[in-house]
């Protein structure tokens, strides 16, 4: 990573468009070590009401994504669009520690989960504008492994201030300040939006279905492994509570060296890339629920991060490379709607299936990664 910065003459501008991607995953869960305190105090709350708190500002993302993002691209040029986006992320992120209300606090998380719909497109689409596309993969494997490393980084510091009040713990989106200051200072303001573009949504969406469809199916796979990590881990004993935190830090840590192993390991494989991810989900979740046992658990795991790494950044240079300089406002939207509809429903659909089924999450997780390696022959190939 170090010697792109280095040699590359516009390395001013991959810093500021690359500091996006240490904030995208926080927009939920940077919170999610203080939910157990924020549920003491609003004891009298429904359970239901405090976990929306973590899960609020996917569907918003989701929502903006599909509906707002691209009138605001005719609106506004791409760093003024940039800085609304922060500043809903970073004024309501905190905010939210400043309510007694759970109403009041759902509203700031809401539109948290707006700011950061503007932004997430930007972070990968503003590549495509920028950058031709043989340094698209490297720079997207980046995005990757940065925003793995910023759940890491909110995670302990949100976890932190949380020891000494739940409300402090909302302090963590003021990280969302650097992308200010950098974006402010080395970001253009050109138009990204192309006033040629059809205007026909359907069609884009149909064009695009294939994307939209594996990085539905690949978020679904990986989600379930923060969503049901602790309650898996509980319940047969494999390792002790205090370690849950930690392993799972692990496995963003190995997400971040997936990311910055995946352009490397697509030049190799070339051909076959599209099967990397499907390939390792299925490893992991053999091992976490089928092997199982300490190993089993802290093998998957590293598998999990590894997976999603390389899998989010094969994605998006793959659409990218099909939508062109116009990936900011057409393909990347839909993506992002995709993978944070997977991330607020996959909760939902491990609930139905686990009605009719007595298989444990991964075992669900598993069968998702089989499907993840057949729907991943629907992505066109890359004829870079």
């Amino acid at each position: 990573m170090y010697n792109i910065f280095k040699k590359h003459r516009r390395w001013k501008l991959i810093c500021a468009i690359l500091s996006l991607s240490l904030l995208t995953v926080m927009a939920g869960a940077a919170v999610a070590p203080a939910l157990g305190l924020i549920r003491e105090h609003f004891a009298d709350t429904d359970t239901g009401l405090v976990q929306m708190i973590v899960s609020m500002p996917a569907i918003f993302i989701a929502l903006t994504n599909l509906f707002l993002f691209k009138p605001l691209c005719k609106r506004f040029r791409a760093r003024t669009l940039l800085m609304i986006g922060l500043a809903l992320y970073t004024v309501f992120g905190c905010a939210a520690g400043l309510f007694s209300s759970i109403a009041m606090i759902l509203v700031c998380r809401a539109l948290v989960g707006v700011g950061v719909g503007i932004i997430v497109p930007l972070s990968t689409g503003l590549l495509s504008f920028y950058f031709t596309k043989d340094k698209q993969g490297p720079l997207m494997g980046y995005s990757s492994a940065l925003n793995m490393l910023g759940g890491v980084v909110a995670t302990l510091i949100a976890g932190g201030l949380a020891m000494i009040s739940w409300r402090l713990s909302f302090m963590v989106y003021l990280l969302g300040l650097i992308s200010v200051v950098l974006c402010l200072v080395w970001m253009p303001n050109d138009r990204i939006y192309d006033s040629r573009q059809s205007s026909n949504s359907g069609a884009s969406v149909k064009q695009y279905a294939p994307y939209m469809l594996v990085m539905f199916v690949l978020s679904f796979t990986f989600f379930v492994y923060p969503a049901s990590f602790a309650l898996e881990c509980s319940k047969s004993g494999a390792i002790s509570q205090g370690l849950i935190a930690p392993v799972m830090a692990m496995m963003d840590v190995f997400g971040f060296v997936g990311g910055l192993a995946f352009s490397s390991l697509s030049k190799c494989i070339k051909k076959g890339a599209r099967f990397i991810a499907p390939v390792l989900f299925i490893v992991s979740y053999v091992f976490l629920g089928i092997v199982g046992g300490a190993a089993g658990i802290l093998i998957g795991s590293a598998f999990v991060g590894i997976a999603n790494g390389i899998g989010v950044p094969f994605i998006m240079t793959s659409a990218s490379a099909k939508a062109g300089k116009d990936a900011a406002t057409t393909v990347m939207p839909l993506i992002s709607a995709a993978l944070y509809l997977a991330q607020f429903l996959t909760p939902v659909i491990l609930s139905a299936v686990g009605q009719i089924s007595s298989a444990n999450s991964f075992v669900i997780a598993l069968g998702a990664a089989v499907v993840l390696a057949a729907v991943s022959l629907t992505v066109p190939k890359d004829r870079r």
